[in-house]
């Protein structure tokens, strides 16, 4: 049996982290298996479905290195396919025609809450004569399936394991809608069953479409395919997920500047584990090879966007640095902060002092910005220009960075090592006044490697504006 799986999203609204994953784990089964993926567009809801969202979808799917071998395929361009078996279904009392107009569907639902009884269909048309059928003659009307209420319902979720719905709880669903378009759960099963689908895997949130696909699948005599009900994604409070937990188009986790590569790997890892509890993988490739369906958990997993910056880090930092100069540069230019003009071998050399810290490409704004700048803040670090040594320690180094011809590393840090012996002070009371005037932070990375990359000239003159303020606090 060649697998055949697909994803199947609805564009009235954009990719989200779930998805995204949903598409993952089908396309990584898909390629391991040496099957075959499908992608299938579910755009019945006419109203609220846009061009804009599928085109976004299918630029984020590629973004993620996501290729399908079939489809898109449309639902909208397949009604007819759904007509017919709407139609064999009615011819094979499977299915009715149901007249209740919505507002009568729902004084029962509230009727029903009222006395305590279930708030599901009741099955009002369900036996209606052809005497009582002429009285709703040109009243809209519906197609609902004719659910079979004895027994139970069994099947086998390949990470749940067995799961079971007792019929007479199940009311009779619309499978078609009064304007000819087929309800998702009816298009869902048809479409499986036309594109030969034999695993299907999605969210935990579609479990309870299940019973009813399955009833479907009975009623047409066709086999069922196999179920795979990934685990929920929760936030670090184990709650469902918010915007402020992870509950954001794809796109803003391009736009932060996180890898491809970096969140194919962690969304890998959230309901999926190789028997080596590996985190790190060298690529999408890897992760592909070991991938089974197995090692999938049915415990939620948990979203935590601190180890994905974690991850997103260590592939930055093994990335070379002309590929992230390559990718950072959008984010200098946004800012302000390229004119056009650098040098490249200079840009490369920044980047490269910077690519070990930063966790999101856009964080080259923050981290890095001062290279750039003409003037620089010294807001943060007030408190270290106004201690007591300070002037007198900014003055010396100016004094001995002047007289260097060769504005090295190994010059501007040799200058320094004097002072800190001449004084004998510790490297630290001269390096942080100096770190905090040249780039108006406590931190950063290597002070003389950010010296030589700044140049004699810039150096020497934020050295001289931070002088003017290093004065100690009034009092002290």
């Amino acid at each position: 049996m060649k697998v055949r799986v697909r994803f199947a999203p609805s564009p009235t609204g954009f990719l989200h982290i779930g998805g995204a994953r949903t598409a993952l784990f089908n396309w990584f089964f898909a390629r391991n298996k040496g099957g075959v993926f499908i992608l299938r567009i579910e755009d019945t809801d006419i109203f609220r479905r846009t061009d804009q969202a599928v085109e976004k979808i299918l630029e984020d799917l590629r973004w993620l290195g996501i290729s399908w071998d079939e489809g898109p395929y449309f639902q909208t361009e397949r009604l007819s396919l759904y007509s017919h078996y709407a139609e064999l279904l009615l011819k094979k009392d499977k299915a009715y025609f149901c007249y209740c107009s919505p507002e009568e569907l729902e004084d029962r639902r509230k009727e029903a809450l009222r006395e305590g009884r279930p708030p599901g269909y009741d099955g009002r048309c369900r036996k209606l004569t052809t005497e009582e059928v002429k009285k709703f003659k040109g009243r809209k009307r519906v197609i609902r399936f004719k659910v079979p209420h004895i027994g139970t319902l069994k099947f086998t979720d390949l990470v749940r394991g067995e799961i079971k719905f007792e019929r007479e709880i199940i009311e009779d669903f619309v499978i078609m809608k009064s304007d000819g378009i087929p309800a998702f759960i009816f298009a869902n099963a048809i479409d499986d069953r036309d594109m030969e689908i034999t695993h299907i895997i999605r969210g935990n949130e579609h479990l309870s479409n299940t019973p009813r696909q399955l009833l479907l699948y009975e009623a047409l005599e066709w086999k069922s395919p196999l179920f795979v009900h990934l685990p929920m994604i929760l936030g670090t409070n184990r709650k469902k997920l918010s915007k402020r937990t992870g509950a954001v188009p794809l796109s803003w986790y391009r736009q932060q500047g996180y890898l491809p590569e970096a969140l194919v790997n962690y969304l890998a890892l959230l309901g999926w584990a190789p028997d080596s509890n590996q985190e790190i993988f060298s690529s999408t490739e890897e992760i592909i090879k070991k991938f089974s369906l197995e090692q999938i958990s049915s415990s939620p997993a948990i979203f935590d966007v601190k180890k994905l910056d974690w991850i997103n880090g260590n592939y930055i930092k093994k990335s070379s640095c002309e590929e992230i100069t390559t990718l950072v540069k959008p984010y200098l230019k946004a800012a302000n902060l390229l004119r056009g003009d650098e040098d490249e071998e200079w840009l490369r050399r920044v980047i490269e002092l910077e690519k070990g810290r930063i966790k999101r490409l856009s964080q080259i704004v923050e981290y890095g910005d001062f290279f750039f700048l003409s003037e620089i803040s010294y807001d943060s670090v007030e408190s270290i220009l106004h201690q007591e040594k300070t002037k007198s320690l900014l003055c010396a180094y100016h004094a001995a960075l002047e007289g260097i011809e060769n504005f090295s590393e190994e010059e501007v840090e040799e200058k320094a090592r004097k002072i800190i012996k001449d004084r004998k002070i510790k490297g630290g009371e001269l390096i942080h006044p100096v770190r905090a005037a040249l780039t108006g932070r406590a931190v950063g990375p290597g002070l003389f490697e950010i010296i030589a990359l700044l140049g004699k000239e810039r150096t020497l003159r934020r050295l001289e504006s931070a002088i003017r303020i290093a004065t100690p606090l009034t009092g002290e």
